[in-house]
C-alpha cells in the first residue's frame, strides 16, 4: 500500500512543487479508485450490517499520526465515568494476525501493535481492546466476550467501509472524528502526490485539533473548516520516568538542571515528532532531536550508541522497549482533557434511541 510505503512523510507532501505534480495523475487515479468505492456504498451493494452498538471513529485523512491514540484513551476514560461501557478495536498496525486477538498491557507489540499495546497500558487494561483489520470482526469478537460494552471506539477506520453507518444519526456511524494536526492537509493533493488518504472536504461530525495550525504555511484548504463543529485539544506532558523503574521520577526541571543540552536525546517514532519535540523545547528541553519513521522498532544496540546522559522516548515507543535496560531512558507520558462541550454534545448524539427499534 502507498501508506505503508511512506512510512516517514517526505517533504514534497508539504507544498505543491515538481515532485507532487509529477505524482499528480497517479493521485487522480487514487481517487477515481476512492470515487468508485464510495459509489458502490452508497448504493448498498456491499450488504454490510451496522454494529448493535454506536460506534465512535477517532482517524485522520493523513497518512501517519496525528495523535488519536491519547484522544481515544482520553474518551473511554472519560465515557466510563459517565456510566458507559466501552470497547475499544484497533487495526494494529504491523500486526500479522489472522483472526481478532485480545490485546491486554502484557501483549507483544509486535504481535498485535504498539498503539493497542499503549492504550492497555495507559488504561490499566479496564477495556476490552481487539485487534484485527477486519474491523467488523473485531466487533463481533468483543461483543461476544465482553456482551455489557454498549459503545464501541475504532482507533482509526475512517477509510474502512466495514464500519457502517447508523440510519438516522448525526454524520454516520455514530460520531467521525478526523483529527488535524499542525501539519493540516499539507499540500492538499492525495496519495501520493499529497499525504492525504480521501479529500480534506469528506464529511465529519467534528474536527479535533491536536495542535496549532498556525505553522502551516501552505494555507490549503483551511477555509472549508471555518464554521464547522472543531474542537481544540491539547495535550500536557507528564512527569518522565524512569524505563526500567517507572516508580523513578524526574521532573523536566531537574533533567535541565542535571545534564548538558548536549548529554541529552530526544527520540520519536511517531507521524509526527515534531510534535513531541516541540514540547519538550516549552519545558526547557534541548539537546539532539532523532525522529523515526512512525511504529518503528528499537534495540538496546539502538540506545548503546547513543553519546547520551539522558535519553527521553515517547510511551508508545516504551512499549517497544520492554526487553531495554538502559537507565539513561527516561519516559514521557501525555495527558489529554476533553473539554465539556465535546462531552455533551458526544452524548447527545450517543443518547439518540436505536433507529432499528423501532416498529416500522
Amino acid at each position: 500500500m502507498v501508506c505503508t510505503f511512506f512510512r516517514k512523510a517526505p517533504k514534497f507532501w508539504e507544498r505543491r512543487g515538481p515532485t507532487a505534480l509529477l505524482l499528480w495523475p497517479l493521485s487522480w487515479l487514487y481517487g477515481s479508485v476512492l470515487r468508485i468505492r464510495k459509489l458502490i456504498n452508497d448504493l448498498g451493494l456491499t450488504h454490510n450490517q451496522a454494529a448493535p452498538v454506536p460506534v465512535i471513529i477517532v482517524g485522520n485523512i493523513r497518512v501517519g499520526g496525528t495523535g488519536k491514540t491519547p484522544i481515544v484513551i482520553a474518551l473511554a476514560q472519560r465515557l466510563a465515568q459517565l456510566g458507559w461501557k466501552p470497547g475499544i478495536i484497533s487495526r494494529g498496525y504491523g500486526s500479522a494476525l489472522i483472526h481478532p486477538t485480545q490485546v491486554h498491557s502484557n501483549s507483544d507489540p509486535q504481535q498485535v501493535g504498539d498503539e493497542p499495546v499503549l492504550i492497555a497500558k495507559r488504561t490499566d487494561d479496564q477495556f476490552p481492546i481487539w485487534v484485527f483489520p477486519k474491523r467488523q470482526q473485531s466487533i463481533k469478537s468483543l461483543l461476544r466476550y465482553s456482551p455489557e460494552v454498549n459503545v464501541i471506539i475504532s482507533d482509526d477506520g475512517l477509510q474502512h467501509s466495514g464500519l457502517v453507518r447508523w440510519p438516522a444519526r448525526e454524520g454516520g456511524r455514530d460520531i467521525e472524528f478526523v483529527v488535524r494536526d499542525g501539519r493540516c492537509e499539507g499540500n492538499g493533493f492525495l496519495l501520493p502526490a499529497g499525504p492525504l488518504r480521501e479529500p480534506a472536504q469528506r464529511g465529519r461530525d467534528a474536527t479535533l485539533m491536536t495542535e496549532s495550525t498556525g505553522g502551516n504555511k501552505s494555507g490549503l484548504l483551511d477555509e472549508y473548516f471555518e464554521g464547522r463543529r472543531a474542537f481544540t485539544l491539547l495535550g500536557n506532558l507528564g512527569t518522565p520516568y524512569q524505563l526500567i523503574n517507572p516508580s523513578n521520577t524526574q521532573t523536566f526541571e531537574q533533567i535541565a538542571a542535571e545534564f548538558l543540552p548536549a548529554k541529552i536525546i530526544s527520540v520519536a517514532a511517531l507521524g509526527n515528532p515534531q510534535r513531541f519535540f516541540n514540547a519538550l523545547q516549552k519545558q526547557g528541553i534541548t539537546g539532539k532531536r532523532i525522529p523515526l519513521a512512525d511504529h518503528a522498532t528499537y534495540t538496546p544496540e539502538f540506545f548503546a550508541e547513543m553519546n547520551a546522559q539522558c535519553i527521553l522516548i515517547t510511551e508508545k515507543d516504551a512499549v517497544k522497549c520492554a526487553a531495554i535496560t538502559d537507565e539513561r531512558i527516561w519516559v514521557v507520558p501525555m495527558t489529554l482533557n476533553l473539554p465539556d462541550n465535546l462531552i455533551d454534545w458526544m452524548q447527545s448524539i450517543l443518547q439518540r434511541p436505536d433507529p432499528r427499534s423501532y416498529n416500522l
